[in-house]
């Protein structure tokens, strides 16, 4: 029986609660668990939780995976947050890792969180886990790059990088761990490369810069509604029941915080 997304949440919080760090980090675990802990909806690793299930494996078997995927969103929050970067003291209602820990044990505890993510996603028999990480991680670099530098013209593309390439991610591990040939993969792909564009659009719309600032109010509500529109559409010619991700599909439209 499948999953409802908040029971898979539960799965994965309970799971990064008692994941096991490297004891080589000593007190620097502190730091590294402290951003872990900040809340958030692990809309990733549920996606991840779901598309397991979807192809018939078992949750728990993609959860290593799943929180593999958080960890490196994790890393990219911490190291965002810095001075150098976007320079933001709070993250979640609580004071920013580099305010409670310093600027260099948050530097230091956001590169232990990325080398856990590789451990998590190399416990797999399969490389491919490992690589569908990697990948995404090269591309999430590369669009906090061009934000950062300011290359912003083409927000599209910007955001596929910066935030869609881990959504499709969450959906790319949980295939490999399942085992489900590259040849079936495609609609499954096609699916995940849709969450991330309808994520940022709805975040934009929510705090009102990138696409809102750009479009609009009406237009990125729209522009909203049409990538959720095509999210549920990929679902639909997938030979799964797609239940708890279409549920997903519709949370994400539909947020408001």
């Amino acid at each position: 029986m499948l999953r409802a997304p908040e029971e898979l949440r539960t799965v994965v919080e309970s799971y990064l609660g008692e994941v096991a760090f490297a004891p080589e980090l000593g007190l620097l675990e502190e730091a590294v668990r402290y951003p872990l802990e900040s809340g958030g909806k692990r809309v990733r690793p549920v996606i991840s939780l779901a598309v397991g299930e979807a192809v018939g494996a078992v949750a728990e078997h993609v959860l290593p995976a799943a929180a593999a995927v958080e960890l490196v969103h994790t890393f990219s929050l911490v190291h965002d947050d810095l001075p150098a970067l976007d320079d933001d003291d709070e993250r979640r209602g609580r004071p920013s890792a580099h305010v409670a820990f310093g600027e260099a044990t948050a530097l230091l505890a956001g590169d232990a969180l990325l080398a856990e993510a590789f451990r998590l996603a190399l416990s797999y028999p399969t490389p491919m886990v490992g690589r569908e990480l990697a990948q995404a991680t090269l591309e999430m670099i590369g669009g906090q790059y061009r934000d950062v530098t300011g290359e912003t013209a083409d927000l599209a593309s910007l955001h596929r990088l910066k935030t869609g390439a881990l959504f499709s991610a969450s959906v790319g591990v949980a295939l490999w761990v399942a085992e489900v040939p590259e040849g079936d993969q495609p609609p499954w792909r096609a699916f995940g490369d849709e969450l991330g564009l309808l994520f940022q659009i709805v975040d934009d719309l929510l705090d009102g810069d990138g696409y809102a600032e750009a479009h609009g109010v009406e237009e990125t509500r729209r522009l909203a509604d049409e990538a959720g529109a095509r999210a549920q559409e990929r679902l639909d010619v997938i030979p799964a029941d797609t239940s708890v991700l279409a549920a997903i599909v519709a949370d994400l439209a539909a947020r408001t915080a």
